[in-house]
């Protein structure tokens, strides 16, 4: 098949090379020329703008969106959409809101266009591994992108499928994101809990390494753990600060709004907002009032 590639960064790069090498003819646009000519090296056909990328897609036309989610979405429909017909299908490939991609595919399907929300994982992993696709949309437009699902997946039956109406597939990756913080999270502190026992002298990569097999814990990210520990076994350089890309956040207020209790997801979230407080105010009051109480002593702050 054709399709369109808008974004070329480590994601859109790797999800374009791996549809050329199944065969599929990519057309790339990023607005950074270095990032047009790298994907150009790759086997995509790139263009220098929206509408010379649309002009060399055959009809009706496919094209991936994998950029940044907010405005910049909404910002590069907008330049498309006067570029594309009826009949014509736009993936939206990023971790977009999912009340978002509904108003979106509202929208397009006022002028005929079909819009597709697709919650992609597989990270920088994809292009080796293949990417698991969370599908939400019209149900004839995503069966006409069969084969660029199938291509993109682990496997053309598995790994992929449609999980509802618009909106459906950036709901279920919002979810996936969730899940994923709560078991980094355990991860972490299983690990955290067994380098502090330093009277047995723990290998965390060993530890890691034999779990990875047979063990019920046994997991790709467990996987990664057991990488990330080899290379770097005290974890030297790296700052305590946990960023989110704010899936998280969404997952906890739906969470909330559905009355469902999502605890370990919750602290998860609240434990990666804690590490970018280098300066703790709450963790010094907490250590004031066990004095104030108890008569506790307060372990001063600086060199002493």
């Amino acid at each position: 098949m054709d399709i369109g590639m808008i974004g070329l960064g480590r994601m859109g790069a790797n999800m374009a090379e791996r549809l050329a090498r199944n065969g599929h003819r990519v057309h790339g646009f990023d607005p950074v020329e270095a990032a047009r000519e790298a994907a150009a090296e790759r086997g995509i056909v790139a263009a220098d703008s929206l509408a010379a990328l649309v002009a060399q897609l055959p009809s009706p036309r496919a094209v991936w969106l994998m950029v940044p989610a907010g405005a910049i979405v909404d910002d590069t429909i907008a330049a498309l959409q006067p570029l594309l017909a009826a009949g014509d299908i736009v993936v939206d490939g990023g971790n977009s809101r999912y009340q978002d991609s509904m108003r979106r595919a509202e929208s397009l399907a006022a002028a005929g266009v079909h819009y597709i929300d697709c919650g992609t994982s597989g990270g920088v992993w994809g292009l080796q591994e293949g990417y698991s696709l969370m599908i939400g949309g019209d149900e004839a437009a995503i069966e006409t992108l069969r084969p660029i699902f199938a291509s993109l997946a682990p496997a053309a039956d598995k790994g992929w499928g449609r999980v509802g109406a618009s909106g459906a597939g950036h709901f279920a990756k919002m979810v996936h994101n969730g899940i994923e913080y709560g078991l980094m999270q355990a991860y972490a502190e299983g690990f955290a809990i067994m380098q502090h026992k330093r009277d047995f002298g723990f290998d965390l990569h060993q530890v890691a390494e034999i779990w990875r097999t047979g063990s019920v814990v046994r997991s790709w990210l467990l996987d990664l753990t057991a990488d990330a520990l080899r290379k770097n076994p005290g974890m030297d350089g790296i700052a305590p600060w946990v960023s989110d890309s704010g899936e998280g956040r969404w997952t906890v207020a739906e969470a909330i709004a559905l009355d469902v209790p999502a605890p370990v997801i919750t602290l998860s979230l609240l434990e990666r907002l804690r590490s970018r407080d280098d300066d703790s105010f709450a963790d010094k009051l907490l250590s004031a009032m066990r004095n104030e109480f108890g008569g506790h002593p307060v372990k001063k702050d600086g060199p002493d």
